[in-house]
């Protein structure tokens, strides 16, 4: 499936597939759509953000008094943060902020930022959907920046009885509340991304534009092709890893993004795929002996961008050996790299997909994010696993809490 800001393609041979089961997929995909389709302008549904009717939590005008910070800190976990993080390097060249982000418990990181005299100018986001978690208020109160009716941070919780929000209260700090129905993964296009991405200065309006682009004829078809055509090899059990193989930079945080979102909607009741990032072409030599020539239990997707590089290599008259690179670009060069592993890749009948960005947009990021989300929801309903709750992630939450307490 083409279009002019994104390129989407399967070559996954029909060996590898169940065409008896293709057909209970494809009746049973009618009816999973029908019903997403139906209940997306419902304001409970957690794919509600999709919708023409979701609306924000904020008012633009109130987050305008935030603009003269010029350092944005953002502390997160989980899909709370791998949003706003992903928005931040594919929008690179549109930003007009230096953000940091605080998605671990790193105490270095902590120590270098608390050394910044100007702690006072810096903005801080602190965002937990339940308003509880434990890394993010970690993090949040070794900085002890908290102050009474301080101007430099923003809290995004739940609007119920929570660590934040009751802090936001208490010490009257500026609150917007996150919609309890939408999970962190899949909240990207809600509060817990699209503030800070108001801040970085981009337009949020655009991140909408292209969201149901995925329900028009061909984009349509694509989308029951690969979410059938990905359950049926998941139900094979052959198949058990996908490996994300990246020759965009852009792109890397939207992968941590997309990685959480496969392997937490679908990694339930000894199902799912393994969500691997690998970074090309370094990774040519490294990890490719093993995907190519190793056990055959992968599915490839391989993710690049159609841009260009203008600087050319000079190649010394003194040495004629690698007259083939002169007067190429490194656009080129890697172009050609990523062409010669999919080749490698069909001749070896490996399964494959292809996602090429040919514009950085906040429109195209919005097209892609909506993608992934609605294929892995609905992958997730085919293999009759709810994709959108997390219950082994829930009772490390509750070890975690017991164990300190």
């Amino acid at each position: 499936m083409k279009n002019k800001k994104i390129t989407y393609r399967n070559n996954i041979q029909k060996k590898y597939l169940n065409l008896i089961l293709n057909k209970k997929l494809d009746k049973k995909y009618s009816n999973i759509l029908k019903h997403i389709v139906t209940n997306l302008d419902t304001k409970k549904d957690t794919l509600h953000s999709l919708s023409k009717k979701f609306k924000f939590n904020f008012n633009t005008k109130d987050l305008n008094k935030f603009k003269k910070f010029k350092t944005i800190v953002v502390i997160g976990m989980g899909g709370s943060i791998l949003g706003s993080e992903a928005l931040y390097y594919f929008l690179e060249k549109k930003n007009k902020k230096n953000f940091l982000f605080f998605n671990d418990i790193d105490e270095d990181k902590l120590k270098k930022l608390k050394t910044k005299k100007d702690l006072k100018n810096i903005l801080f986001i602190v965002i937990s959907k339940s308003g509880n978690t434990i890394e993010t208020l970690s993090n949040f109160f070794a900085l002890d920046i908290v102050k009474k009716n301080s101007k430099n941070i923003i809290i995004i919780s739940e609007k119920f009885d929570n660590t934040l929000y009751s802090l936001s209260r208490k010490m009257k700090l500026f609150h917007i509340e996150h919609k309890n129905y939408i999970v962190g993964r899949y909240s990207v296009l809600s509060e817990a991304s699209m503030v800070p991405a108001y801040l970085m200065g981009v337009n949020i309006n655009r991140f909408r534009k292209n969201l149901l682009n995925h329900f028009q004829n061909k984009n349509r078809k694509f989308l029951k092709e690969s979410s059938i055509m990905l359950t049926n090899l998941l139900k094979s059990n052959k198949f058990k890893n996908l490996i994300f193989f990246n020759y965009a930079s852009r792109l890397d945080k939207f992968l941590y993004w997309n990685q959480q979102l496969i392997a937490e909607s679908l990694g339930k009741k000894g199902k799912g795929f393994l969500p691997l990032i690998s970074k090309a072409p370094r990774d040519h030599h490294s990890l490719a002996q093993l995907y190519l020539d190793g056990p055959k239990d992968k599915i490839f997707y391989i993710f690049s961008e159609d841009t260009n590089n203008d600087k050319k290599i000079r190649i010394q008259k003194a040495d004629q050996r690698m007259n083939f690179l002169h007067n190429k670009n490194l656009t080129q060069i890697k172009d050609a790299q990523r062409n010669a592993f999919i080749e490698v890749l069909k001749k070896n009948n490996i399964p494959f997909r292809e996602f090429k960005i040919k514009d950085f947009s906040e429109s195209t990021l919005g097209e892609f994010l909506s993608y992934f989300m609605l294929e892995t929801a609905i992958i997730g309903r085919l293999l009759n696993i709810n994709p959108f709750d997390q219950p082994a992630v829930e009772q490390i939450k509750v070890n975690t809490k017991e164990l300190l307490v």
